[in-house]
């Protein structure tokens, strides 16, 4: 066993020693891969796939066969971090049994360590029997996608005393069901940080606050690949888009003038090889 691998017991640990927890998703092999080398701790295969990769316009289109495909393709270049799989939508909620198989398949045959479901309530007794036969699970409270449809434009969650409350009580039931972490996700700084503060397990964020234990956000939005919104709880590490549609504006051009490729791009016969070759095709 490689002890260096991050694991769900690594952080708890790290919510003990009070060191922050930097998570990031990734749908592919060359992304898992430098993620993984430089040093994020839990790489989530996010159903998030659906908007970022696949175009849809929610998560709920995306299919387990899909989650598996890119969850494969992530493990492949994951050394070291945690790697969970989101389960998608309709995986989970409707039958236990089915729930149980479907997460096993991320770890049978994907090669995730864990996965992860939104919510609580309907879904507690699923999660105490996925832990039951070994599956670790991470928990999602807060604005959880799959249900955009019954949130509609509100996505600030726990806003209220009253939904503060049920937020931490759904926290506590998920911790107590077996979950070894849980996402926050659009709460109130000051509200995710008394939930912190209550759970043994961490707590992850995304426009949480800077009290959680840990902070996740969509690869794609970090560095500047989405196009065409601006999340407030996001910050933008690099602009890769603008450096991608330059790089290869200059390749149009410089196929289009024949400057490329030039030799030093190019292969060439020994000279009395190809002489011989153009002697026979001339004749």
């Amino acid at each position: 066993m490689d002890k260096n691998r991050i694991r769900t017991n690594t952080l708890r640990e790290r919510k003990q020693a009070g060191e922050k927890i930097a998570a990031l998703t990734a749908y592919d092999y060359p992304t898992a891969r430098l993620l993984d080398e430089a040093g994020i701790e839990v790489i989530l295969v996010g159903d998030s796939l659906a908007n970022v990769v696949l175009g849809y316009d929610t998560t709920l289109p995306v299919t387990m066969e899909e989650m598996l495909h890119h969850t494969r393709a992530v493990t492949r270049g994951v050394q070291r971090a945690l790697v969970v799989a989101d389960m998608p939508f309709m995986s989970f909620q409707a039958d236990p049994g089915d729930a149980i198989w479907n997460a096993g398949m991320f770890l049978k045959e994907a090669g995730a360590q864990a996965v992860k479901l939104e919510g609580a309530g309907p879904v507690l007794d699923t999660i105490a029997e996925m832990v039951a036969v070994g599956i670790p699970v991470m928990g999602h409270l807060g604005f959880t996608p799959q249900s955009s449809h019954r949130f509609g434009s509100q996505v600030i969650q726990a806003k209220t005393d009253e939904q503060a409350e049920q937020l931490l009580e759904d926290a506590r039931a998920l911790e107590a069901a077996g979950a070894f972490a849980v996402v926050l996700e659009c709460v109130p700084a000051q509200v995710s940080r008394l939930v912190t503060e209550q759970l043994g397990i961490p707590t992850i964020g995304i426009g949480a606050g800077p009290h959680c234990d840990g902070q996740i956000l969509v690869f794609h939005d970090l560095v500047g690949l989405t196009q065409g919104y601006h999340l407030r709880f996001v910050k933008q590490y690099a602009n890769l888009a603008d450096t991608i549609r330059d790089a290869v504006g200059n390749y149009v051009r410089d196929v289009r003038e024949s400057s490329f490729p030039t030799p030093d791009h190019s292969f060439f016969m020994e000279q009395g090889e190809f002489q011989k070759f153009a002697r026979s095709v001339r004749r």
